[in-house]
């Protein structure tokens, strides 16, 4: 028995497991929790999710264990699972299912999904929470999962998630009265029509628009809203999924990965593109001219859209980039909060303040219609439904706000030690700051400019984003000069 223990955990993890192993698989690793082993850090825990490399951080037994955690940590009767286009994925997500089963949960797979549609799964049907198997924007190499609760309701950090982990590293579990089903549904046309409910469809207009999917996740739900909505003509960009992400991992934060969004738009004369991360829970616009729109443009741009619809709407915004949304939400009667970066905190808070909408500069966007959660398909049906009614175009409508507070969107950097370097940052600046926040790593503001720098909640990286009042040269100017500081670290 215990050269079996052994074999399974020296092995190198493979990208695919036949269903018919499953079973075995299952008993072996059973076999591994009743007779206990050594309790270990499980580096693919993060802030608020499982993110790490496969083989390394991540592999099918550390899955199976954090689906026995997740059924046991929330007495689970019944969770839905779901997973990305990576390779990887399958085999995680299918020793996912058995933990939970063993665990007396019952599974529903909905098979190829976006994080959204677990989300949407959470409150449109009765369980207990849902496990989308993904890793998002991070390289091919790299998987991990992300958590939601009943109705939508976001995982506690500081009890729920870190009794999760717990579970998972000391590998003891309940044994369960009845091992739980698994079976199959799709969910694809109700999350389409609550999309749709969303927006005033009757408003749009026709449009032309180059849709970019990455090869990720995006494109079953854009050819199931193409049937719906006969005003909007599609040209399909990477749209077929494929985990080898032949032109490269969906990340359009990545100035490098925008080329073909941009690119289209203009030999297609689109009225504007749009691009998805790998799960698509993440969608970043191109305007009209093939122009990338900063994610803190389309929040103001959306915060203005809900407050023509309802001008006592309040919302979440993002302490990284904030001058533009302020601006715009002082000249109605909104009340506005700002949230540490993260989708847990942001959800958090939309439901602490019943906001309408959140948006990070991250291209994280939450809705109140969508149970509080992130949505990367509702931000440009707002858009289009917006575009229809002003009769203007999209670059009309950011350029104005583009002059008036120009940013740098984020950069990276690479670090030893972010809390140093922040450290070290603000050792710089403290002494001339207006304003000095810790809401989100560290923000200073000054008469002019203003600048947020925060580690990475998934990634071991140094954020910087940097804006002004009305002066692209002086933004230009400080991030060569925030960079010189780091690079000194």
């Amino acid at each position: 028995m215990q050269s079996r223990k052994n074999s399974y955990e020296n092995r190198k993890p493979i990208v695919r497991i036949d269903r018919n192993n499953l079973r075995c698989l299952s008993k072996r690793l059973l076999i591994c929790t009743i007779k206990g082993r050594p309790q270990i850090t499980l580096s693919c825990f993060k802030t608020y999710d499982v993110r790490g490399r496969v083989g390394h951080d991540l592999d099918e037994s550390i899955a199976y264990r954090i689906g026995r955690a997740f059924a046991q940590s929330l007495n689970a009767r019944k969770i839905v699972v779901g997973c990305d286009v990576r390779l990887s994925s399958p085999a995680l997500k299918a020793a996912l299912a058995e933990g939970l089963r063993d665990a007396g949960s019952d599974v529903i797979d909905l098979g190829l999904t976006g994080t959204e549609e677990i989300y949407f799964a959470s409150f449109h049907l009765d369980v207990d929470g849902g496990i989308e198997v993904t890793a998002s924007h991070n390289p091919a190499d790299y998987n991990g999962m992300k958590f939601v609760g009943k109705s939508g309701r976001p995982i506690r950090i500081r009890d729920e998630f870190v009794h999760l982990k717990e579970l998972a590293e000391g590998n003891v579990f309940k044994d369960a009265a009845k091992r739980g089903n698994l079976t199959s549904q799709s969910l694809l046309e109700p999350y389409c029509r609550h999309l749709l409910g969303c927006i005033d469809v009757g408003s749009l207009r026709p449009m032309r628009i180059v849709v970019d999917s990455g090869n990720g996740a995006a494109g079953h739900v854009i050819d199931a809203l193409e049937g719906l909505l006969p005003q909007l003509h599609f040209v399909k960009v990477n749209h077929v999924p494929n985990g080898y992400f032949p032109n490269g991992v969906p990340n359009p934060l990545l100035p490098e990965r925008r080329s073909d969004t941009s690119k289209e738009v203009k030999r297609h004369k689109a009225d504007l593109g749009i691009a998805w991360d790998g799960d698509f829970d993440r969608c970043f616009l191109f305007d009209n001219a093939g122009e990338y729109v900063s994610g803190c443009y389309l929040a103001g741009l959306l915060m203005q859209a809900f407050n023509a619809k309802d001008p006592t709407s309040r919302f979440i915004i993002d302490p990284r980039l904030l001058w533009n949304t302020r601006d715009i939400l002082q000249h109605v009667p909104s009340r506005s909060f700002t949230s540490r970066t993260g989708h847990t905190f942001f959800k958090e808070h939309m439901r602490d303040f019943d906001a309408i909408y959140g948006g990070e500069s991250s291209s994280h966007h939450y809705f109140r219609d969508f149970a509080y959660c992130d949505s990367g398909m509702l931000p440009w049906l707002l858009v289009v439904e917006h575009l229809g009614k002003s009769g203007k175009s999209l670059r009309e409508v950011i350029e104005e706000r583009k002059a008036l507070f120009p940013c740098s969107d984020e950069i990276n950097f690479k670090v030893v030690s972010t809390d140093a370097a922040i450290a070290h940052v603000l050792a710089h600046y403290r002494k001339i700051a207006k304003v000095i926040d810790f809401t989100d790593g560290l923000s200073l503001e000054f008469d002019t400019w203003r600048f947020n720098l925060r580690g990475s909640n998934t990634e071991p990286l140094l954020r910087l984003n940097v804006e002004s009042r009305g002066d692209t040269k002086l933004v230009a100017e400080k991030v060569d000069e925030i960079a010189a500081l780091i690079g000194t670290v």
